[in-house]
């Protein structure tokens, strides 16, 4: 968990604070979802999500692809989550 201490009297400041983190956490939650739904569309299309299985029969650049995806999409919720856990306290 993260917590950032603001010493400021000017409301406008915190409100600015707060807004822009919520822009950035809006951002990342469009980001995990579209690459959610770019993996459903991978699973829909292959079946269950065996990295072993898949060598050999399907498309290397489709493997690389959806490996990519799944790579990606756990750095975002990375982010997500820490941006999440982000309390304030204003002095």
């Amino acid at each position: 968990m993260t917590k950032l201490i603001v010493e400021t009297n000017n409301d406008w400041t915190r409100k600015k604070i707060e807004s822009t983190l919520k822009i950035e956490t809006d951002l990342l939650r469009k980001a995990v979802k579209k690459c959610k739904e770019k993996l459903n569309q991978f699973e829909k299309k292959y079946g269950d999500l065996n990295r072993d299985e898949f060598y050999g029969d399907i498309d290397d650049m489709e493997l690389i692809e959806w490996e990519g995806k799944m790579d990606t999409l756990s750095k975002l919720q990375e982010k997500l989550k820490s941006l999440e856990e982000i309390t304030f306290e204003y002095k």
